[in-house]
């Protein structure tokens, strides 16, 4: 899944979604061990989807890029307010 395509997700789903991809990714785990995985490349597509799923969740909490469907009337600090 790519980054532009997760982006447009809001808060919920992403979590949603790296919640079903956490248990795919258990899954198989589980199958790897029993010499049962038929595409071991799919591990490492599963992990790097969960890594930008954070990457886009911090970016979210830190404030660098908000998430898409959450209201703009979150108030963020300007440099006048960080003076008083």
């Amino acid at each position: 899944m790519k980054i532009f395509q997760l982006r447009d997700y809001t808060k919920e789903e992403l979590l949603q979604k790296k919640h079903d991809l956490e248990e795919e990714l258990f899954n198989l785990k589980l199958r790897k061990m029993t010499k049962q995985l038929e595409n071991p490349l799919k591990l490492r597509n599963l992990k790097r989807d969960i890594a930008r799923i954070n990457t886009i969740l911090n970016e979210d909490e830190k404030g660098i890029r908000r998430l898409a469907g959450e209201s703009e009337g979150k108030k963020t600090m300007s440099s006048s307010d960080k003076k008083e």
